[in-house]
């Protein structure tokens, strides 16, 4: 592979930094270290600048970039942890209904990349499940048995969608006829429910149930829609993820330096530094996967295995990385006015979310034997 940046990805991560530094300061994150976090300023700000439309389709208002500048602009806001839903409404709805989506859908995506609208995903059991249905049933009511696109109604619940507060649209996962398609649902119809719930980094994530709720479908019923959304999603959270620990390993880093215990600084100890080192090695391992798995899409390669391997790389570095930074940093890494308290739960968010290291090698095992 060639790990030599392209120019857009350079640019875009380096105006993306330039944005974070300027909106996201240490008061700012403990202003949103509240129940349904969401940076009203930096979401504007990254619509006005471009950076929401960079990687759409220019027919849509993008520049039509791909997977690497993606990941570059996940990686810059991982290492702000911020909180604005980029991968949930640009990456993977926009994403879908620019890619897969009829024209009506595509201006969805097109008012996505202005900021007009945010747009989401409830992929929550779909990210951890190896092979179960989704548990979301859809039922065509046109009389026309070959319709495609039809007159779908959704049933059932998903857990932990992001951003459904706030969403125009969520992509919903559903069984149909014995197979799996993608619908998009309007979440303030009044078949909808939508309950807040408490998740580790304060995240505005939603338990959303569907009663007979109207739906759209996504192309059509055998297009092979969510192993795309799985694996962009996979390689979105391991980047996010790798923005986030190299933070955390610098902040540690640079406490370890100014921080003295029996008269010289933390970092001479031997076993701190050991553990820092450790945590050293295991970015620079996700760094290295997301790379590939990036640059394997980009250049339309398979890209499976590499997507698994990133997103192993992913759950086990974010745990082990923030439990690294938390220890060093002692009473500091458990207080909610240190900034190190941000990016341990948002560490741990993705972590969740990407549903642990061990179930990925059991999948990335039982795909490859298959």
């Amino acid at each position: 592979m060639d790990f030599t940046p392209t120019e857009a990805q350079t640019d875009l991560a380096r105006l993306t930094g330039e944005i974070c530094a300027k909106l996201v300061t240490a008061d700012r994150l403990r202003e949103l270290d509240v129940p349904g976090r969401f940076d009203e300023p930096l979401w504007k700000a990254l619509a006005e600048t471009g950076i929401l439309a960079a990687a759409l389709p220019e027919a849509l208002g993008g520049s039509d970039f791909g997977a690497l500048e993606q990941t570059a602009i996940l990686r810059e806001l991982g290492h702000v942890v911020a909180a604005v839903p980029y991968l949930w409404s640009i990456v993977l709805g926009a994403g879908a209904l620019a890619k897969f989506g009829d024209a009506s859908q595509q201006q969805l995506a097109a008012r996505a990349g202005t900021g007009e609208i945010v747009l989401t995903a409830a992929l929550a059991e779909e990210l951890r499940a190896t092979t179960d249905a989704p548990g979301i049933l859809a039922r065509d009511t046109a009389d026309n048995a070959d319709s495609q696109r039809g007159a779908f109604t959704l049933t059932g619940s998903a857990t932990t969608v992001p951003y459904a507060d706030r969403a125009a649209r969520i992509l919903v996962p559903a069984t149909v006829s014995g197979s799996t398609a993608i619908f998009l649902v309007d979440p303030t119809h009044t078949s909808v429910t939508r309950t807040a719930q408490q998740v580790v980094d304060l995240s505005p994530e939603f338990l959303v149930e569907f009663t007979d709720t109207p739906a759209e479908l996504v192309g059509t019923l055998d297009a092979d829609i969510l192993p795309w959304l799985r694996e962009q999603a996979w390689l979105g959270l391991s980047a996010l993820q790798l923005g986030t620990l190299e933070q955390a390993l610098d902040l540690t880093a640079e406490h370890t330096r100014t921080r003295e215990q029996f008269g010289k600084p933390l970092g001479a100890f031997q076993a701190v530094a050991q553990r820092l080192a450790d945590a050293y090695i295991e970015i620079g391992g996700l760094r290295l996967t997301v790379t590939q798995a990036a640059w394997r899409v980009s250049e339309n390669l398979p890209a499976t295995e590499s997507i698994h391997i990133a997103k192993f790389w992913a759950a086990e570095a974010g745990h082990q990385v923030a439990h690294t930074a938390v220890h060093i940093h002692g009473g500091l890494g458990i207080d909610r006015d240190h900034t190190l308290h941000n990016y341990f739960t948002a560490a741990k968010h993705q972590e969740f979310a990407l549903g642990g290291a061990t179930p990925h090698l059991l999948a990335l095992g039982a795909e490859l034997a298959s």
